[in-house]
């Protein structure tokens, strides 16, 4: 039996891996801006759970925090193009993850939805984890068969690919996590030259699809988009989350009240303070000036992954990075608007602010894969053509095939 271990093997395995710290090949100024807008993260839950006890909510987000930077390193150092070769897998346990999710998930009676699921100790979303799986994917689904894109078969295959886990997402039902999965599917596309006729054509569909989209809606979705339109129409009944949230943002003013001094955050006004509707606790609290620094921080994080984008030897690696910068966008927008009033209201937390474990790690998953990019631009392994595995494994079962086809011919002809 072949060693599996032995040397050639170990120097491939290893070829994927670049140690070299050279600080050109990572963008100092898109981690240190990562670090600063998770500092200020830790500073405002920590007031915003404070009357809960803040204690084991910043123990449980400082070691989230610990794994995803761990995470975001380990991703890092290996050469994001190996990914190719596993992207199958990767689509396979998506669409098991959601699967699983459907029929073992809870969380419909408390959030509306099944999107979470408990294995042993452990508690998560498995959607957030399939958003980069799947940007992944369909990054390296472009990066082959991109270039036929504008083919309506072509086009049909591309958008089954990339939206039958968006209709597994939408029987949960999230629909707020679905808007973010068809947001970073459209800007990959849109990025991979998709015909203009073809933009219009969804834009149209899309439109027209709206009554229909509504009509299906639970009733709790459908009092969100009317209290979206008529905000003091119910604001001491579905709509008076939104309502609180507002009255603490107009009660931050330029400076805020304090640190750990704002009433509607300390006299627990603003309902789901630590997830959803921290940013209203920031505001407060650090007033107009703290809220723009938090945008001015995603601004130059955004510009950053644009800059990564445009430097990217493959365009798979361009259209990961634009994929995750489309995650965090929506993400930004959705609930800094939804607080404002200027979108409805959905459970979407803030990127590096918000508490919760899972979303932290998959937050500095992604940074990582898109310093990644830049790491691996110059390196040398670079230039080395990487094993593809998924054409191993299927040229060794179309060979298991032909093998069990001639013993049966063999066995007719006696």
């Amino acid at each position: 039996m072949k060693n599996p271990f032995n040397r050639q093997g170990l120097e491939r395995l290893v070829s994927h891996f670049n140690f070299d710290f050279n600080k050109r090949n990572i963008d100092l100024t898109l981690v240190l801006a990562i670090v600063a807008i998770t500092l200020l993260g830790f500073v405002v839950l920590s007031s915003a759970t404070l009357t809960y006890g803040n204690r084991p909510y910043l123990i449980k987000q400082g070691v989230a925090t610990l794994l995803g930077a761990g995470i975001a390193f380990g991703l890092m150092v290996v050469d994001y193009r190996i990914w190719k070769n596993y992207y199958p897998f990767l689509y396979l346990l998506s669409v098991l993850l959601l699967v699983a999710t459907l029929l073992f998930g809870h969380g419909d009676t408390t959030w509306g939805s099944k999107s979470w699921l408990t294995i042993g100790p452990v508690n998560f979303q498995p959607a957030e984890f399939v958003k980069i799986f799947l940007v992944i994917c369909l990054a390296a689904y472009l990066d082959t068969h991109g270039h036929k894109l504008n083919e309506p078969k072509e086009l049909l295959k591309t958008l089954a690919f990339a939206g039958f886990p968006v209709g597994l997402i939408l029987l949960q039902p999230d629909f707020g996590t679905a808007m973010v999965f068809l947001f970073f599917i459209a800007i990959m596309l849109f990025f991979s030259n998709l015909d203009w006729k073809y933009i219009f054509g969804a834009l149209g569909a899309a439109l027209l699809s709206l009554p229909l989209l509504y009509a299906r809606l639970d009733d709790y979705q459908k009092d969100r988009i009317l209290d979206f339109l008529k905000p003091d129409a119910n604001t001491s009944g579905s709509g008076y989350q939104a309502y609180e949230g507002r009255i603490a943002i107009g009660d931050g003013r330029l400076f805020g009240r304090g640190l750990y001094k704002g009433p509607q955050t300390q006299f627990n006004f603003v309902p789901t303070k630590e997830t959803d509707f921290i940013f209203p606790v920031l505001v407060e609290e650090l007033g107009f000036l703290g809220g723009s620094l938090l945008i001015l921080l995603y601004g130059l994080i955004f510009y950053r992954l644009i800059s990564l984008s445009k430097i990217a030897k493959d365009k798979m690696g361009e259209l990961m990075i634009l994929g995750f910068l489309g995650i965090l966008f929506i993400h930004v927008w959705e609930n800094i608007g939804m607080t404002l009033g200027l979108m409805p209201v959905t459970g979407i937390p803030l990127p590096f602010i918000s508490y919760g474990g899972t979303f932290q790690m998959v937050n500095f998953a992604m940074i990582g894969l898109c310093l990644s990019v830049r790491y691996h631009r110059t390196s040398r392994i670079t230039h080395r053509k990487l094993p593809n595995y998924w054409e191993r494994l299927t040229d060794r079962i179309a060979e298991i095939q032909q093998e069990q086809l001639h013993k049966e011919r063999s066995r007719r002809s006696r």
